[in-house]
């Protein structure tokens, strides 16, 4: 590849917009370039290596027995119906009509479509297990795109589900999976962690996520010290909490006139936060909730979600308040509500004894709570997030860190395959409804994602496998000595004959610019030819992560590159 032959054009401007490292070097090195909100084309250096992560995945899925195939992008409004999500997918889905007014939505995700193949394709046991997997184009109406591709409103995805007769051979594949994407994300040489995740709107009996580890990732994330334990903040659990100690306080009204907060108040009282206890009022389809986590924890939305009834929960009203507790925001508690109420407790709240709780009445709070002497027993459920420095269930620590999902898999079970009807002939002839497997990549945020883990001042630092090209040879000859082109030249083919991907930077341009631009664009491997080094029989060669360049000659320097 010649870059005098080839379309590259980079800017020294930050744009304003941009906000992600990953978004303003993707449009420096001329990646990408906005069309509308959320939308953006892939020039065509980004492509290079949009195509490089996709031959990567595609290889692995192939190594681990996926099927491809190709979905259409539209899709019907009645397949969706069938699976009651033309409504509960939300305001992401872009709904169409076609000129027969016909209704139909650009593809966020496949499961009508893979599973309708499916019960119209499968019909026997014989036929199973199978994975069948795509790389297309999908498309969710975010509200706020943002972060150039990292969180964009089209985007390029690998999604595959499997189909199997029963559980056990869909758990096979689910660990089949998680080791192809581990051998992905391994050879696009990326810092990674795959950890224990929420279903979320997908659903399912089992997840697990992919994070790309980088400062500024989106996602918390918690592993322990003490093994390879490691789950996002949504779903992380801490140790089990240590058993109930007696009551030993008498119970006891506290005026608090002007502490309306957990930390206020034990400051008062000169007591650790960990005895006092948050009282967060909510309300459900069946009534009002009082959720009660310690006082230096905070609620996970989406455990308490999970605790039966709580569903469809929402934050109550200051009227809703004062209607069941009798008392507005600060001095909230499960004792001397003006209605009964349900209560949840976090499991920590349930260990305690000898605790805070507001008394519903302005300027107080009750010291010395116990359960079952003053509180009757509540509901008790894992409802909080996990702190650092706390102790895992393995005896480990708990340490947080960033990430970015690249990846998900999922054990779906049978939740579509029963509302699309998919079902096969078992060796007794009998129907039964398949159990399935969903599990995505997200092609092009795994280069934005690259991006987010390395780079420096000067641009892109790529892994080898992802960069456009691994080895740049700079093309310096102000004087156009025949001799030095005939040396690049011959370089580049010896490259390429030896299996890198290498490319001539012959663009005439100065060597500072033309360093600037490699660096930019991320070329892991530099290498210098100039009238100078080729009177001396070397070539200054430089690795995107070194500090200064080294003159070596030819033998040395195809031994450093096969080193990596």
């Amino acid at each position: 590849m010649r870059l005098s032959q080839f379309h590259l054009r980079t800017t020294k401007e930050t744009p304003a917009d941009a906000e992600l490292v990953s978004h303003q070097l993707m449009l420096r090195a001329g990646m990408i370039r906005k069309l509308a909100s959320g939308l953006y084309t892939w020039a065509p250096l980004g492509l290079r290596v949009l195509r490089k992560v996709e031959a990567i995945v595609r290889e692995e899925m192939n190594r681990a027995g996926a099927v491809e195939m190709l979905m259409p992008t539209i899709q019907p409004r009645e397949l969706w119906e069938e699976t009651g999500r033309w409504e509960k997918f939300g305001p992401q889905l872009l709904k169409v009509k076609d000129r027969k007014e016909q209704e139909f939505c650009y593809s966020p995700t496949a499961e009508e479509v893979v599973t309708d193949f499916a019960r119209n394709e499968l019909s026997s046991y014989k036929q199973l297990p199978v994975n069948f997997y795509q790389i297309n184009t999908k498309f969710r109406d975010e509200i706020r795109p943002r972060f150039g591709v990292m969180r964009a409103r089209e985007f390029l995805m690998k999604d595959a589900y499997s189909f199997h007769l029963g559980h056990d051979d869909l758990a096979r594949e689910y660990r089949n999976m998680h080791a192809a994407y581990t051998r992905i994300f391994t050879r696009l040489g990326l810092e990674f962690r795959s950890v224990l995740a929420d279903t979320g709107a997908i659903g399912g009996d089992a997840s697990q996520e992919f994070h790309v580890l980088a400062k500024s990732g989106e996602d918390a994330l918690a592993f322990s010290t003490g093994s390879d334990y490691a789950a996002n903040v949504e779903a992380a659990v801490a140790a089990d909490p240590a058993p109930r100690p007696a009551p030993a306080e008498a119970l006891r009204k506290i005026d608090t006139p002007t502490q309306k907060t957990c930390e206020a108040v034990a400051e008062l009282m000169g007591i650790a936060l960990q005895r006092t206890v948050k009282s967060v009022a909510t309300m459900t389809p069946a009534g009002f909730v009082l959720v009660l986590v310690r006082g230096d924890h905070a609620v996970n939305e989406i455990k308490l979600a999970k605790v039966a009834g709580m569903a469809d929960y929402r934050m109550a009203t200051e009227a809703e308040l004062v209607d069941h507790l009798g008392s507005l925001p600060g001095f909230l508690g499960p004792l001397n509500a003006k209605k009964p109420i349900r209560v949840v407790a976090d499991r920590d709240v349930a260990a305690m004894a000898d605790f805070v709780v507001g008394a519903n009445e302005a300027g107080f709070h009750i010291a010395g709570v116990n359960w079952g002497r003053d509180l009757p027993e509540a509901d008790v459920a894992d409802i909080r997030n996990v702190i650092e420095g706390e102790r895992a269930a393995d005896g480990g620590e708990i340490k947080l860190a960033r990430g970015i999902e690249v990846g998900h898999i999922f054990q779906l079970g049978r939740k579509y395959a029963e509302a699309l009807k998919a079902t096969v002939l078992d060796e007794n002839g009998k129907a039964q409804v398949m159990s399935m497997g969903c599990y995505g990549i997200g092609v092009s945020r795994i280069v934005a994602a690259a991006i987010e883990q390395n780079h420096d001042a000067n641009g892109i630092i790529w892994p080898d496998a992802m960069a456009p090209w691994q080895v740049a040879v700079c093309l310096i000859n102000p004087k156009q000595d025949p001799a030095v082109i005939e040396a690049a030249q011959s370089l580049l083919a010896e490259l390429q004959a030896a299996g890198f991907d290498a490319a001539l930077d012959d663009r005439g341009l100065r060597p500072g610019q033309m360093f600037a631009d490699i660096e930019l664009i991320g070329i892991p491997h530099r290498i210098v030819v100039s009238e100078r080094g080729v009177a001396a029989g070397t070539f200054e060669y430089r690795a995107r992560r070194a500090e200064a360049a080294e003159n070596l000659e030819k033998a040395e320097l195809f031994q450093r590159l096969r080193a990596g």
